[in-house]
């Protein structure tokens, strides 16, 4: 059994810590992003992996910058055999990395080297990708270009939402891990250099990237709704107001009218034209009112034909 400090923030994280700890692996320390204030009355929230270290009695750390040299100094005082890092979200210098007798590994969300970066499960669902999975790499001073140790890969379901393969794939880690420790312990891991050709580093996903664009390609738009279903969602603008997309469906049939137009109207959706085919509207969300169905959204409010989305 393995002697570890893990780093973590996101919900993504709190499984793998699950895994270690069940596992039997004495985690010492868990480092992770400062506390941040949320919602109306701006109450200081913990991070999921801090909750989730406190119920397991677990010392945690949350360093504004676990690179400065004392905070350095106290990941030395633990001296341990490697350091498990799954979105962190701090760069880890090298002095950090070569400090665990087996270094640091990390988990990422995507078939490494495809998809470096920070937003690899949105990112593979908005490019059409058909598969994905989770790469265990042992990390280096690059973004995400250390050596791969481990890899499980899954199909991506037509309908795949970004919610629904961060469920997937959050599960995928914490026994890949624990299975690549057991490996690194009885010095039988297998290494395979990524090939930096291959490679693709993506952008973060911003709020404003929602924002559609019905001149591209129907397929484009309903991937991209997808993509960022339920953060931070698909969205354009209907009687000035913001209307999120969350289901909709292609249609190859070309419609006269103008990108956007609302060019079908039936009791139970609408259709929009788009760049190329059409998108038919199953699930939205008009601001200031819950998400639903379409059928349930025209039982109250007048949408018309010819009505220009954005």
């Amino acid at each position: 059994m393995m002697k570890i400090i893990f780093m973590g923030t996101p919900d993504f994280s709190v499984p793998v810590l699950d895994s270690l700890v069940e596992a039997g692996h004495e985690v010492v320390a868990v480092i992770t992003q400062p506390d941040k204030p949320k919602g109306r009355g701006k109450e200081m929230q913990p991070t999921p992996v801090k909750e989730a270290a406190l119920r397991y009695n677990i010392p945690v750390y949350q360093p504004v910058k676990v690179r400065d040299d004392e905070f350095v100094k106290v990941l030395e005082g633990f001296n341990v055999d490697v350091m498990v890092v799954v979105a962190f979200g701090q760069i880890l210098t090298k002095n950090i990395l070569d400090m665990p007798k087996y270094g640091c590994i990390n988990v990422h969300a995507s078939l490494l080297p495809k998809y470096r970066g920070a937003a690899p499960m949105q990112w593979s669902i908005i490019d059409g990708e058909t598969k994905t999975g989770v790469a265990i790499q042992q990390m280096d001073e690059g973004i995400d270009t250390g050596d791969i140790l481990a890899v499980e890969e899954i199909e991506l379901d037509a309908k795949e939402t970004y919610g629904s393969l961060h469920d997937k794939l959050t599960v995928m880690g914490g026994p890949l891990v624990v299975k690549v420790l057991e490996e690194l312990e009885n010095g039988t891991v297998t290494r395979v250099k990524q090939n930096d050709e291959e490679s693709n580093y993506v952008k973060i996903i911003k709020k404003s990237f929602g924002k559609i664009d019905f001149t591209m390609d129907a397929v484009k738009i309903e991937r991209l709704i997808r993509g960022l279903n339920p953060w931070p969602s698909a969205f354009t603008t209907f009687n000035n107001k913001t209307l999120k997309i969350w289901d909709a469906d292609v249609i190859a049939k070309e419609f006269e009218g103008e990108f956007g137009e609302i060019v079908e109207v039936t009791k139970n959706n609408f259709t929009v034209k788009t760049g190329k085919g059409a998108l038919v509207v199953n699930e939205l969300q008009l601001e200031g009112k819950k998400r639903m169905m379409t059928d349930a959204f025209l039982r109250g409010v007048t949408v018309e034909k010819g009505v220009i989305l954005g």
